[in-house]
C-alpha cells in the first residue's frame, strides 16, 4: 500500500555518494526510503541523488511553466562496467496509467484526470531533458520495488 504520509530524513551511511547536501535528504513515501537505502548501500550506484535535479515542464492545466523535482538521480555502474545515468521517478502503479473512464464523472475522477495529465507532461519534459544529457529516465513501481 502507498502510504503519501510516510514521511522523513534519510541519513546515509555513505554520505561522500550523495551529490547535494547529504544532511537533508527527505523521503516521502517507504519505497522513496527503500530506495534511498538501495542507492545508499549497493556498490554498482557510484552516487544518487533525491530532489536535486528540477527540470522545467508546462502544465497542461493552466499553461504555465512549472518546476519538476525528480524523486532520484543515479550514477550507476552496469554489468559491463559501463557508467550510466538515470533519472528516476517512484509512483504507485496505478498513477502509470490514464485514470479509467467512469460511467459518472466525479470529482475524484476529474482530480485523477488532471493529475495524469501534469504528470504525463512532466514525464515528457524528463525524458527529453534526460536525453539531451545523455540520460535515461525510467518509472519505478511496487512491481520493480518490492
Amino acid at each position: 500500500m502507498y502510504k503519501e504520509t510516510y514521511k522523513g530524513i534519510f541519513k546515509p551511511k555513505n554520505p561522500q555518494k550523495y551529490k547535494g547536501n547529504s544532511k537533508t535528504i527527505i523521503y516521502r513515501s517507504s519505497w522513496e526510503l527503500r530506495f534511498m537505502n538501495y542507492c545508499d548501500t549497493n556498490t554498482s550506484i557510484l552516487e544518487w541523488s533525491s530532489e536535486e535535479v528540477v527540470i522545467p515542464y508546462v502544465s497542461p492545466i493552466d499553461g504555465r511553466t512549472h518546476r519538476y523535482f525528480v524523486d532520484f538521480y543515479c550514477k550507476i555502474k552496469n554489468k559491463n562496467g559501463e557508467v550510466e545515468k538515470t533519472l528516476i521517478e517512484i509512483k504507485p502503479k496505478k498513477f502509470t496509467k490514464p485514470p479509467q473512464k467512469k460511467k459518472r464523472v466525479t470529482k475524484t475522477y476529474l482530480n485523477e484526470v488532471r493529475q495524469w495529465g501534469v504528470n504525463t507532461a512532466k514525464w515528457n519534459a524528463a525524458k527529453k531533458w534526460a536525453t539531451k544529457k545523455g540520460m535515461k529516465f525510467i518509472i519505478l513501481t511496487e512491481d520493480t520495488l518490492t
